[in-house]
């Protein structure tokens, strides 16, 4: 694992970073490292050649190897630093990074904007919805509790355990440059007009999220037990459509409809968990409960993870 100052450090950027998610939330725009990467996906984008399947589909090969490349690269050069810095600055330093590249507090607090808008303004509770996932403006309101609950679902993956496990596999490069990917995905990797030139960036995102998202499914059917439902959780994860919406989306998606007793539907596309109870606004507050407690876990468990690895780099 690359980190510098062996296992204390490695423990103690995860926590910190844990804890200044929970305290400060997202830094601002104009210094977060998720936003300079847009900007860079962006200014790619548009210069890509278009109307040219074969073209677009090299570009798109390109853009992935140029983004996630100048993350890993600067990721490398932040554990030099790193290592050339006393522990103590080192810390501080590092945890704002990590922290940069996941979000629990800021998914759970998207979630749970819907839920309350759903109860007073159908139109705000659309707009909120946008924060969290691509759907139609014209969702009931039990359409909307569905796809906020699935984005919450999605994103505990995406947005959380997948980073970690990564920073504690492969340290600050690993992390940024999942970032990287994972954000390419979300701007690239669409059908449509994006068909050709995101299909590298969606395999990628696809290859890289396979684990985790398992590891995520598993730690819900694992916290439905403090519900009793851990074996209706497995259930639906065991049912979950296999061809259906790539071979990652299902996995936690799944798993939180079993948990939570509902049925999740996206129309045309998947349903998935059975039908125990209406799909009313209080579910998402469930749903981001949920979130925070597989968030805290997977803090812990990538902190202690992060740790062992780094110590026996160093034994």
């Amino acid at each position: 694992m690359l980190t510098p100052h062996g296992w204390p450090l490695a423990l103690g950027m995860v926590l910190l970073a844990g804890l200044l998610d929970v305290a400060l939330g997202e830094p601002p725009s104009a210094v977060h490292p998720v936003v300079w990467m847009g900007r860079l996906i962006g200014a790619l984008e548009a210069h890509r050649p278009r109307r040219r399947p074969p073209a677009e589909f090299a570009y798109g090969v390109v853009v992935v190897l140029v983004v996630a490349g100048l993350c890993a690269a600067i990721g490398v050069g932040l554990v030099l630093l790193l290592a050339w810095l006393a522990w103590w600055l080192a810390l501080p330093i590092g945890a704002l990074v990590l922290k940069t590249t996941f979000s629990l507090r800021g998914l759970v607090a998207a979630g749970r904007q819907v839920q309350r808008d759903l109860g007073r303004d159908l139109g705000a509770a659309r707009d909120d919805l946008a924060a969290l996932v691509s759907r139609g403006r014209e969702l009931s309101p039990p359409q909307i509790v569905s796809a906020a609950v699935e984005s919450l679902a999605e994103n505990l993956s995406d947005s959380v355990v997948a980073p970690l496990l990564f920073f504690a596999l492969f340290g600050l490069p690993g992390a940024l440059t999942y970032r990287a990917v994972n954000t390419m995905d979300a701007m690239l990797g669409y059908r449509g007009e994006y068909e050709y030139v995101g299909k590298a960036a969606a395999r990628s995102d696809d290859a890289l999220n396979w684990v985790p998202a398992r590891l995520t499914a598993l730690l819900l059917v694992a916290l439905g037990s403090l519900r009793g439902t851990a074996r209706a959780a497995w259930t639906a994860l065991r049912a979950r459509p296999r061809t259906a919406a790539g071979p990652t989306k299902l996995w936690t998606i799944s798993a939180m409809a079993g948990l939570l007793g509902v049925q999740l539907e996206k129309p045309g596309s998947y349903a998935v968990g059975s039908a125990g109870r209406p799909l009313e606004a209080g579910v998402i507050g469930e749903a981001a409960a949920v979130v925070w407690a597989a968030g805290g876990i997977t803090v812990a468990a990538t902190a202690a993870l992060a740790a062992l690895l780094a110590w026996g780099a160093s034994a």
